[in-house]
């Protein structure tokens, strides 16, 4: 089997990073470090937690509503509208990511939650809201790595976009339904609008104005990773924040994070063996099929995190487990990246050349 030629392949115009960067190689380790920095506040600093908890509307924290939309914003830049006109010309594949993102994964971290989190209610919400939100923004990053088909990741990261407005209210209501978990869908909507529709709004606004005004050169090299970094900033207080309102709680049970990262990488680890196995079966070439299992795979911590938040409240089990999604985001991903590069020099798939896309 040949290997494939990557010198002519191109990286589009959907603001692909050309590297991870120093933040997401080690993404990991700050997300530690800040759960580390979040437990010392709680201990050294007195009423931090009362402070935080007295700037809410509602049950939304002012401070932490505005981090999850800035986190939101940079990743509603990625839609390209343009792209989903091409679903027609290679659907197998989008078709069965959709199948994953909305069916398979969903109910594989329903399953994972009822066998490992028996009595831990809030740890069984966390784990729905992360298997219920298809990534949306760094799987461009991923699938660039894999040197997977980035056509075909830009359509589908845009579809999943779209979809995640239709489709994350229903699923998380079924989902905590079936486990006879009471949750308040008003709150889960205002999530929904806030946190995805807004920030979705304010991307698709922004981006025309500014490409028209300022060129879309200037848009892609200067403003996209001007407001990459800001989510970042945004990402890292929220983490901070989070943990010092529960230090305490994970003080007294550390096994907590534990606990949930246990069905957590289970449930990856399925869902990721099924999208190999299904690629298989319908015999997509290697460039389509990694990316199929990369964004089948992928989860949207931010919305899920925001909804837990939105929902239980800053300083809850829940917000905290949905974090884990984020310390696990990283090397589950890139061990999708390294699984598939094995897997495509062994033959696995069948490899297709970027100058074959039209003998489809």
């Amino acid at each position: 089997m040949s290997e494939i030629n990557f010198k002519n392949d191109r990286i589009n115009k959907a603001g692909t990073p050309h590297e991870l960067g120093l933040f997401g190689k080690f993404l990991p380790l700050w997300v530690a470090l800040c759960i580390f920095a979040g437990i010392v506040l709680s201990q050294v600093v007195p009423g931090i937690s009362e402070t935080i908890n007295s700037w809410t509307i509602g049950q939304i924290s002012i401070p932490i509503g505005i981090c999850l939309f800035l986190m939101m914003y940079p990743g509603m830049l990625n839609l390209q509208a343009s792209e989903l006109k091409k679903l027609g010309k290679n659907p197998k594949p989008i078709i069965l990511t959709l199948i994953s993102n909305w069916i398979i994964a969903p109910f594989v971290g329903l399953m994972m939650a009822r066998i490992f989190l028996q009595g831990h209610e809030q740890l069984v919400v966390a784990i729905i809201l992360l298997s219920a939100s298809p990534c949306t923004a760094m799987v461009l990053v991923w699938g660039w790595m894999a040197r997977g088909n980035q056509e075909q990741n830009v359509t589908n990261t845009s579809l999943n976009t779209i979809t995640i407005i239709f489709l994350y209210v229903p699923i998380v209501i079924l989902l905590t339904g079936i486990q006879n978990i009471p949750i308040d869908t008003t709150l889960l909507i205002i999530s929904l609008i806030f946190f995805i529709g807004l920030p979705l709004a304010l991307g698709i606004t922004s981006k025309r104005l500014l490409t028209q005004t300022k060129g879309e050169e200037w848009f892609e090299s200067t403003y996209r990773p001007m407001v990459g970094k800001m989510s970042i900033v945004a990402l890292l207080i929220t983490l901070i924040i989070l943990f010092s309102l529960n230090g305490d709680v994970l003080l007294k049970n550390p096994e907590l994070l534990l606990l949930v990262s246990i069905p957590l990488l289970v449930g990856f680890a399925i869902v990721v063996s099924y999208n190999v196995i299904i690629t298989k079966l319908f015999k997509l070439k290697y460039r389509e099929a990694v990316v199929t299992v990369i964004i089948g795979s992928s989860s949207h911590f931010e919305i899920a995190i925001a909804t837990a938040i939105a929902i239980y409240g800053i300083g809850s089990i829940a917000a905290l487990g949905t974090t884990m999604g984020l310390f696990w985001e990283v090397p589950v991903m890139l061990s999708i990246v390294y699984l598939g590069r094995f897997l495509q020099k062994r033959g696995f798939w069948e490899v297709k050349f970027p100058e074959d896309s039209n003998n489809n």
